[in-house]
């Protein structure tokens, strides 16, 4: 008789191929190969929400294990190059119908983060970005705080960007995943 903790798994008496091969064959079919479409039709309307293709946004869910709550784009992702430090219309637009998400920026200087706020009401929140000078436990400091401070965790955020700087925000903040720009906006 097997004691305490044993899992009653196939023994190593003879026949012992045959039954490890029944018994991957019960655990097999103990555990579902797909997910209910109930499921999947809400993960489809959030990665809609998200303006995400449901593959991007299945894969993300996947490896975070975490719904994405919230975007931290770069001031390059969003094309803010100064002037009016408006971005373009249609990047304004498409941010406009993201639904039940947080739409984080941090600007590079010179931009003034209180300036593209303005100037960007679609966005939720502005703070200006760590540059190239700043220690990595001060961007992660900055970027986490910055995240902390919209009520969210590293894990929930999707970062958007376009340099190998704004690459780094995403493990700084233990983000869900970066994404560069070229792949979240539609071209």
């Amino acid at each position: 008789m097997p004691g305490i903790g044993h899992n009653r798994g196939p023994s190593m008496e003879a026949g012992h191929r045959w039954r490890t091969y029944q018994w991957r064959r019960a655990q097999k079919a103990l555990m579902p190969n797909t997910i209910p479409m109930m499921i999947v039709r809400m993960r489809v309307k959030r990665a809609a929400e998200l303006g995400m293709s449901y593959k991007t946004y299945a894969t993300i869910r996947q490896a975070s294990g975490r719904d994405v709550m919230g975007l931290l784009f770069s001031s390059n992702a969003l094309r803010i190059m100064g002037g009016d430090a408006a971005m373009p219309r249609d990047r304004a637009k498409f941010l406009e119908a993201m639904r039940n998400a947080e739409r984080l920026a941090l600007v590079q200087r010179p931009l003034d983060a209180d300036i593209v706020s303005v100037a960007n009401p679609c966005l939720d929140a502005t703070e200006l970005a760590p540059d190239i000078t700043t220690s990595w436990s001060d961007m992660q400091a900055r970027v986490r705080g910055f995240v902390i401070a919209r009520g969210l965790v590293g894990g929930q955020v999707v970062v958007v960007g376009d340099t190998a700087l704004e690459a780094e925000w995403a493990p700084a903040l233990r983000a869900a995943d970066f994404l560069p720009s070229e792949q979240y906006f539609p071209t």
